[in-house]
């Protein structure tokens, strides 16, 4: 399952592995779905302008939707799952990466402009700078490459312990930030210096952001929470609604919210003034109250927490 969030923010766009992927708006209202692949809609970018929608796919593939639910072409030339897509800046090209180890990067008219290659492993993620100058790239290799739109390598951070999941930009491009199998999400100079390692996930980190400011991480785990965190890794809080692994977070353009996709087959809309000024117990169990009375696996001495 995985999300991206619209530029006015009031869409979430959602992929999952039953091939089906979906838009909604922030009431939850279904707008529009997509049946484009047979297997799993694996990860999904906006274009900036809104208009149109790149879903990479576990058939090797990239669609491109109109908001409307028409697809526009198939981009083929991996060879094995494409795991992540991402839209430049610009619009006009995205690049996608996946368990061929390698990032390509496609102009929207179905043009192959350029193949990356260095990794030895699957490609996780590939978001562009604010720029649109250069391409990260996170893979299961444990290593996070930097790369020229021509091909280029610039340099590849190393010091996580295990496969990167996820990697993101700040909004100033000056910070990478990226999460890791070894439990950690760790900050990063566009240099390689190691700046930080924020450590307080037990398992391993699918998602990391950026909010609109710079000033916050927000970071999804295995271990089915949301953390977030100032940018000197101070641990501002953890939001637990999730029941399974958290695949993926995406901030708001307005940063109001964060939303959070989970292997527990929802995402969650959370409102981060409620979050951060409010009763966090309270915030939660108006997200779990029901969950906690109609699910038949919940013990019964638990079903009155609330």
């Amino acid at each position: 399952m995985g999300t991206r969030k619209r530029e006015n923010s009031k869409t979430i766009a959602t992929g999952s592995v039953d091939g089906i992927a979906k838009l909604w708006n922030r009431q939850g209202k279904l707008l529009t779905t997509m049946h484009g692949h047979k297997g799993g809609s694996v990860s999904i970018a906006f274009s900036p302008d809104g208009k149109l929608i790149a879903i990479a796919s576990n058939e090797n593939s990239v669609q491109l939707w109109r908001r409307n639910g028409t697809l526009v072409r198939t981009f083929i030339g991996h060879s094995a799952p494409v795991w992540t897509v991402a839209f430049s800046p610009q619009g006009n090209t995205f690049a996608s990466g996946g368990e061929d180890t390698t990032v390509k990067l496609w102009r929207i008219d179905g043009t192959l402009l350029k193949t990356f290659k260095g990794h030895t492993s699957t490609v996780w993620q590939v978001p562009f700078s604010p720029d649109g100058q250069t391409i990260a790239s996170a893979s299961a290799d444990g290593t996070i490459k930097l790369w020229k739109l021509d091909g280029t390598l610039l340099r590849t951070l190393t010091g996580h312990d295990a496969a990167v999941w996820r990697v993101a930009f700040s909004p100033q491009g000056n910070i990478l930030a990226s999460g890791s199998g070894d439990n950690t999400v760790k900050l990063w100079k566009l240099d390689g210096t190691l700046v930080r390692t924020l450590k307080g996930h037990t398992a391993a980190v699918w998602g990391v952001a950026f909010s609109p400011d710079g000033q916050i991480i927000a970071s999804g785990s295995v271990d089915g929470t949301v953390k977030l965190w100032k940018l000197d890794g101070t641990e501002l809080t953890t939001l637990k609604g999730h029941t399974a692994a958290v695949r993926g977070v995406a901030y708001s353009a307005d940063g109001r919210f964060v939303a959070s996709v989970s292997e527990d087959n929802t995402l969650i809309l959370w409102n981060l003034q409620r979050v951060l000024n409010l009763d966090l117990l309270t915030y939660g169990c108006d997200r779990l109250r029901d969950y906690l009375r109609t699910n038949a696996e919940v013990e019964e001495s638990d079903r009155h927490l609330c």
